[in-house]
């Protein structure tokens, strides 16, 4: 029996293939007068629009497999402004109702949409679910808030279309499913919608989540241990201890390591107190209590092993450096003031030196970015205030410029303080720097920016444009401008863009920022209403 090559896939392998290799296929489709047959490859690109509109034209309704099923269930939610549904479908379609330029990628606005949408607790029309279904499907990270906004016809349709199944693996707060369905999740859900599921279970209940992880915990691989692990981040607490206890000796180093990371979080687990230990034997007050004085480790035996440090340096760093490092910042920060007395702003102000060689300080950076480490991952406020110092004061203001005080990233320390705390160290610190140094900083900081900060960007952005500095200089903060600066900064913006040159990079740049302003004001204010 003869068969027939389907004429798309012909015509497909032609395109992989290229027509230099594969010829025409000249039978796949009757050629037409509207198909320029002198060239090869614009004749295979009209073959191919001649075969897409016949398989279109020529596709059968599928029988339904049963009779129709309940509808949705009834959504008691308020439906959303007018408005504002009409700003979701431009958000969806991608059209920014504007000539092209004026208006940042309105992708990026789209997941401040809807997380906005979701805390004002309405609905959508139901028009838009699918569309709104099929931006989730294609960013993942949109779907907790757009499953949420789609509610109960949301997971209707997702039980009728293959396509949306994702809607059902979903995991939402307040709106999860009840233990059954999360329990689904986890064995039959992929990879990265188990790891959020686990997320937000240990969220709202925490022993659930221990539980679930637990009775599988045997079973998973290495790599996904580990990711499952970062998940008890989440609501930890001391229940958690004898489990991770156990974790320090898993097969998988990366497991052991994030295991005691985890532990030395808890400053009442065994392995605090161990660390403590450890490093109160590493550095000491000296007896004048002027300095302190450093003995790193001379060697990592099976208990440091065990508790996650491992013998060779991945860093580069000699030994006895990484050995130190890792075990001043597991030890509990609240040890240190226990046993000197002193408060950290006094405990950083000390000389550092060596045991042996006092007049040494080899040993202060790698005790000053051990401290760091610990503040952030013991999210200690006092010691991260600390070891970033004053927010830098400008010299016109009586002040000198100052830079962190601390080896490690300032922004992972800022990420410690209070949001308004984080928003003013920011402010002062680009009025003095500028923007060239700002980018992680700003990224640490809660959106939208607080008007101080949103104030001190756009004054620094003058600057740069008054420098003769190009935009794409700064092109990484001005992507974040456009999503995290305050709305209200519309008109300080368009003075920019007006005082520019005309037809500059300038100008176009503030143009764009301030049509983007407008946006999202606008964007917002529907909402509110």
């Amino acid at each position: 029996m003869t068969t027939t090559q389907d004429p798309w896939e012909t015509l497909h392998t032609s395109a992989l293939l290229g027509t230099d290799r594969r010829p025409l296929p000249a039978t796949a489709l009757p050629l037409t007068d509207a198909v320029d047959q002198g060239d090869p490859a614009t004749a295979l690109l009209e073959l191919a629009a001649l075969a897409a509109v016949r398989r279109r034209a020529g596709a059968l309704p599928v029988p339904a497999a049963g009779p129709p099923g309940p509808p949705a269930a009834e959504d008691t939610r308020p439906e959303l402004p007018e408005p504002a549904a009409r700003r979701l479908t431009v958000l969806l379609s991608g059209r920014t109702g504007g000539s092209a330029g004026t208006l940042a990628n309105l992708a990026e606005l789209l997941p401040q949409w809807l997380a906005t949408a979701r805390a004002r607790g309405v609905r959508p029309p139901a028009a838009l679910v699918p569309g709104l279904l099929d931006a989730a499907r294609a960013r993942s990270e949109l779907r907790p808030d757009a499953v949420a906004l789609a509610g109960p016809l949301g997971r209707w349709l997702a039980e009728q279309n293959p396509d949306w199944r994702f809607v059902l693996r979903t995991a939402t707060t307040p709106d999860a499913p009840e233990r059954p369905a999360d329990d689904r999740i986890w064995h039959e859900g992929l990879f990265a919608e188990r790891v959020t599921h686990l997320t937000q279970l240990r969220r709202r209940d925490p022993a659930a989540g221990l539980e679930l992880l637990r009775g599988t915990w045997s079973t998973e691989r290495a790599e996904d241990r580990l990711l499952f692990l970062d998940a008890l981040q989440d609501s930890l607490s001391a229940a958690d201890e004898p489990f991770l206890e156990a974790a320090l000796g898993d097969r998988s180093k990366n497991v052991r390591a994030t295991a005691a990371e985890l532990l030395s979080t808890l400053p009442g687990s065994a392995l605090a107190h161990r660390m403590a230990e450890r490093a109160r034997a590493a550095v000491r007050l000296a007896d004048t209590g002027t300095h302190l004085l450093v003995t790193p480790p001379v060697e990592c035996d099976a208990r440091m092993q065990r508790d996650g440090i491992t013998p060779k340096s991945p860093t580069g760093r000699g030994e006895r450096a990484w050995w130190f490092g890792e075990v001043v910042a597991a030890a509990p920060l609240s040890a240190w003031s226990r046993s000197t007395g002193l408060t950290p702003e006094r405990l950083l102000a000390l000389r550092v030196g060596d045991s042996i060689d006092e007049t040494s300080s080899s040993w202060a950076d790698d005790l000053r970015e051990a401290w760091a480490r610990a503040a952030v991952r013991q999210r200690d406020a006092a010691w991260a205030r600390a070891l970033l110092g004053p927010a830098p004061v400008p010299p016109g203001r009586g002040g000198r410029v100052r830079t962190p005080r601390t080896t490690g990233a300032p922004a992972k320390l800022l990420a410690v303080l209070p949001p308004g705390e984080r928003a003013a160290w920011t402010a002062a610190f680009i009025e003095v720097h500028g923007l060239g140094e700002a980018f992680q900083l700003l990224g640490a900081c809660a959106t939208p920016w607080t008007p101080p900060l949103s104030t001190a960007v756009v004054a620094a952005l003058a600057r740069a444009a008054g420098s003769g500095a190009y935009p794409w200089s700064h092109s990484g903060v001005l992507g974040m401008t456009e999503r995290a600066l305050a709305p209200e900064s519309a008109d300080a913006v368009e003075e920019l863009a007006a005082g520019a040159a005309p037809d500059s990079a300038w100008s176009e740049t503030f143009a764009r920022l301030a049509g983007t302003l407008r946006f999202r004001a606008a964007m917002l204010a529907e909402l509110a209403g």
